[in-house]
């Protein structure tokens, strides 16, 4: 297992509600694979740099997050399917 840090920006037109859903759904992606969130941070809503499919502004959460290297492909692919989230980033911490 390796620590990564996963920064994901939510589409700013969803309730609180459904931010806090799809914050639970991406912790279950990651225990899905066995592994492990270790911390969770809300950052808010936040102008973005650029213009993401015409939204200006995101909900940003980071995710401090330990996982085996081959579970990566199928986080990521659940990332990408998701209707709430714009982007992520997905990068592994250096020890």
């Amino acid at each position: 297992m390796r620590k990564y840090e996963l920064v994901f920006i939510i589409r700013p037109d969803v309730a609180e509600e459904a931010v806090t859903a799809a914050i639970e759904q991406v912790k279950q992606w990651v225990t899905a694979q066995s592994g492990e969130v270790q911390r969770v941070e809300q950052w808010g809503r936040r102008r973005l740099a650029y213009p993401i499919n015409d939204q200006r502004e995101g909900h940003y959460v980071l995710f401090n997050l330990m996982l085996a290297p081959q579970a990566i492909d199928e986080v990521e692919r659940n990332l990408k399917l998701s209707d709430v989230i714009l982007r992520h980033l997905l990068v592994r911490v250096e020890e």
